[in-house]
């Protein structure tokens, strides 16, 4: 889950003027690393043995 103090950090580093996407953007892209840092610390990840197997079909 995002903190403030992410959200916060986040946002301090855009640019004094930015638009709504800019700042939806950002916080999906925290809140995918964030999740994506929860499911590794979970072991919910795919091996690289089977992610280069897998690779091909996911990029047809």
């Amino acid at each position: 889950m995002l903190t403030k103090e992410k959200v916060i950090n986040a946002f301090s580093q855009l640019p004094s003027e930015f638009s709504v996407d800019q700042a939806i953007d950002e916080l999906i892209l925290l809140e995918k690393i964030d999740r994506g840092l929860v499911q590794s610390e979970a072991n919910e990840v795919i091996p690289d043995e089977e992610l280069d197997k897998e690779l091909p079909e996911w990029l047809r």
